[in-house]
């Protein structure tokens, strides 16, 4: 019998490797230019858009006068509080719920389920306004509890990590209780440490989600000070930096470059959570 031709195989496969890189090439565009504009002068970002900076060290000097005309380290460290804090919460209610409905019997345990899911396919937008009214009432809007605390319960999270408890063995649980555990030690010491890989993919989704959200701190932040990185970005047209492009790329590269390290330094447990969760 004669051997097959790999002549097809290896074209479908240059074939399918440039479509790829195409379409990355397409996703990692607007973070070139932004990268290629923060390394411009004034005078090059529109005379020679498409053109390499011919000095790069500008950047430096970009970042520095971007620093200048916004509190820069003020919105990272407002970024910094609102995404750890959230996501500290959302693991502390998340965590009790999903090894509840993952591994206790109780009644309306599938009704609360039930109702996890449902919590899914309402858009965060729907429930806004009256969270709006109510922190408004209180005298809590501009704060970071008005940005933490319509977040903290997390259906997402507790649907991903009840998928992955649920793959926990019943009989370990059972030997565990006979030596004399408690539930909160035995999810904590026991089943806690197998999601990790979980864990580390709803991080991910969580950080980015809210470092990157715009939509509730415009309607909730109303002060330069407790401005988020992408809220941040606004007040620069309000300075004398409002048609200086390269300070801006500079600061979008600042607001950008902390998401893209906790993605490459998570991406391996993300990508094992999902695939894990996937399964199961």
């Amino acid at each position: 019998m004669a051997p097959a031709n790999p002549l097809p195989r290896l074209t479908r496969s240059i074939g399918a490797n440039a479509v790829l890189l195409g379409l990355a090439g397409l996703v990692l565009l607007p973070y070139a230019w932004m990268a290629l504009t923060a390394m411009r002068a004034p005078s090059e970002i529109f005379s020679d858009p498409f053109g390499l900076p011919h000095d790069p060290g500008i950047l430096v000097d970009n970042i520095r006068r971007a620093f200048a005309a916004v509190p820069m380290a003020r919105f990272l460290l407002n970024g910094l509080v609102v995404t750890a804090g959230l996501l500290m919460l959302q693991l502390a209610v998340a965590v009790p719920c999903a090894y509840a409905l993952a591994k206790l019997r109780f009644a309306g345990k599938s009704a609360l389920f039930a109702l996890i899911v449902a919590a899914l396919c309402v858009p965060i937008q729907v429930p806004m306004l009256p969270i709006y009214i109510v922190l408004a009432s209180l005298k809590a809007l501009d704060s970071y509890f008005a940005l933490i605390f319509p977040f903290v319960l997390s259906p997402f999270a507790i649907f991903l990590l009840r998928q992955q408890f649920r793959a926990f063995p019943d009989e370990i649980i059972q030997a565990a209780r006979l030596d004399g555990f408690s539930e909160v030690e035995i999810m904590l010491r026991l089943v806690v440490p197998s999601a990790r890989p979980a864990i580390a993919a709803f991080a991910v989704f969580s950080i980015t989600a809210h470092w990157n959200d715009l939509y509730w701190p415009l309607i909730v932040v109303s002060s330069e000070t407790m401005a988020t990185p992408p809220l941040g970005l606004m007040f620069f047209r309000d300075g004398d930096l409002g048609t200086d492009y390269g300070p801006l790329m500079a600061g979008a590269i600042l607001i950008v470059a902390p998401v893209m390290l906790v993605f490459l330094l998570a991406q391996r447990q993300f990508i094992r959570g999902l695939t894990m969760t996937g399964l199961r």
